[in-house]
């Protein structure tokens, strides 16, 4: 089964390869080209056989559709694939929401707290620097096929870039009315943390260097949006949270951004504050 999954990947790197010596202007023979799209061919046709005895098999156990559908992918495509693809489609979603001006995970009663300042100029650059690129290329370029390759690259870069910035907008860090609290960045990160959890939250402003979830050496985490955090909250005990591509780790401190740092803190703290008066009655 291993061997027959690297076969897939090499026909694949290979088709790709043809592809790229296309737009370049080379003029394989015919039968390379016929023998490279019969190779995918059978490629897709046993990935797609694997996927539907999978699936068949789940069904017999029992398994409703989804749940097979569920278990099917979880055997078949490895975690890191997975986790890319359903950031991805959250992305995609996420457009969606900021369209239509709404808000994933924000019930009543709840203070949203956004945080993409410091990132906002960033986007709209990369955006703009890929439109101008799909413009430039398509008056440089003199070959059709590299034309459409680039064209679809550069859509997909761009709608992969706002799917990121509107997942962001519309997936704020959350204080919800029982003092919990929710920390998230876009669709690729998120930390829910009890409010019998939280034993301080405080503003701190600091400019770490780092990626965007990186756990440090005295056991705090930190989520890093334009080269910044402005939040600090102290825990109970050691907490775990998932990283983007699956890694997994422990927090005892969690610094993150809000762009309004001070409203975020004074929320927690008066969510906190009702939840013990409510207790006490």
């Amino acid at each position: 089964m291993r061997g027959a999954r690297v076969a897939v990947w090499g026909v694949l790197l290979a088709e790709i390869s043809l592809l790229v010596a296309l737009a370049a202007g080379a003029r394989p023979p015919y039968g390379v080209v016929l023998a490279a799209e019969a190779l995918v061919v059978a490629a897709v046709g046993w990935r797609a056989a694997v996927f539907g005895g999978r699936y068949a098999a789940e069904r017999r156990a029992g398994a409703g559709r989804r749940a097979a559908w569920a278990g099917t992918v979880r055997a078949l495509v490895p975690p890191v694939p997975r986790r890319l693809i359903a950031h991805e489609a959250r992305a995609v979603g996420s457009i969606g929401l900021w369209v239509l001006r709404r808000r994933h995970g924000v019930g009543r009663g709840a203070y949203a707290a956004g945080y993409t300042g410091p990132q906002t100029a960033v986007m709209w650059s990369l955006i703009g620097v890929a439109l101008v690129e799909t413009v430039v290329l398509a008056v440089v370029l003199p070959w059709p096929l590299a034309h459409r390759v680039m064209l679809v690259v550069d859509v997909y870069g761009v709608l992969m870039v706002t799917g990121l910035h509107a997942a962001c907008v519309t997936r704020p860090h959350v204080v919800e009315p029982d003092g919990s609290l929710r920390i998230r960045y876009g669709a690729l990160f998120e930390l829910r943390v009890a409010a019998g959890e939280i034993t301080g939250v405080r503003v701190d402003r600091r400019f770490p260097v780092g990626k965007l979830v990186q756990p440090r050496e005295d056991g705090s985490l930190e989520l890093i949006v334009g080269g910044q955090t402005t939040v600090a909250v102290e825990l109970a005990g050691p907490l775990a949270y998932t990283r983007p591509l699956g890694g997994r780790g422990t927090a005892h401190t969690v610094r993150f951004h809000a762009d309004d740092p001070q409203a975020l803190v004074a929320a927690v703290r008066w969510a906190q504050a009702q939840a013990q008066t409510q207790a006490q009655t």
